[in-house]
């Protein structure tokens, strides 16, 4: 049963949009349909390259994967904006029992990644979506020497800002995309997500 994989994401510098892209390849490859949308800035710019998310991508996805950079150990204010504005969908229980993972960047190792990806994990648990990360059976979660997280994906691009996802960076993306589609399949196929 085919299934529609929301990657959405904030991305100012370009970190966060080559993870949501890296993310897109792995839904795909699974078998379900990526369909990428960005958060705009406060200022209405957009920063990535994707359109702007609407209500409707929200409610009608079986699955998402959610970015933000990290700003002092959390999402970017535009990213919380975005879903301080998603009560009618969770009154109406729009993303109840939906595969659920975050990815993130940040410029520095110790730039507060793993907890950015934690406290970007609330939201969805308030909208009684089904969480999951990446497992240990990912070899090159024992190999990377820059992000890569048990919780989601991550990039970690120097006080140089490069965009440039590494090896290891890349690969965990895609089986983290991979793995969000085949849940969001089997939760979708056996009715998990209706009830």
């Amino acid at each position: 049963m085919a299934a529609q994989v929301l990657v959405l994401y904030y991305s100012r510098h370009g970190s966060v949009l080559a993870l949501a892209e890296k993310i897109a390849i792995g839904i795909t490859q699974a078998g379900a349909t990526a369909v990428i949308r960005s958060i705009a800035g406060f200022d209405n710019s957009q920063p990535g390259q994707h359109p702007a998310v609407s209500k409707l991508d929200l409610s009608n996805c079986d699955g998402l994967a959610f970015g933000s950079p990290v700003r002092f150990g959390n999402m970017a204010a535009e990213a919380k904006a975005f879903w301080d504005n998603t009560s009618d969908s969770w009154l109406k229980g729009e993303l109840i029992n939906k595969a659920a993972g975050v990815f993130t960047s940040s410029s520095s190792m110790h730039g507060g990644n793993e907890a950015n990806l934690l406290s970007m994990m609330l939201p969805m648990l308030h909208h009684g979506m089904v969480l999951m990360g990446i497992p240990y059976a990912e070899p090159e979660l024992h190999n990377t020497q820059s992000g890569g997280t048990p919780y989601g994906p991550t990039h970690v691009s120097g006080l140089q800002g490069n965009n440039k996802l590494t090896v290891d960076e890349q690969r965990l993306a895609v089986a983290f995309g991979k793995r969000l589609a085949q849940l969001s399949i089997s939760l979708k196929s056996s009715g998990f997500d209706k009830q």
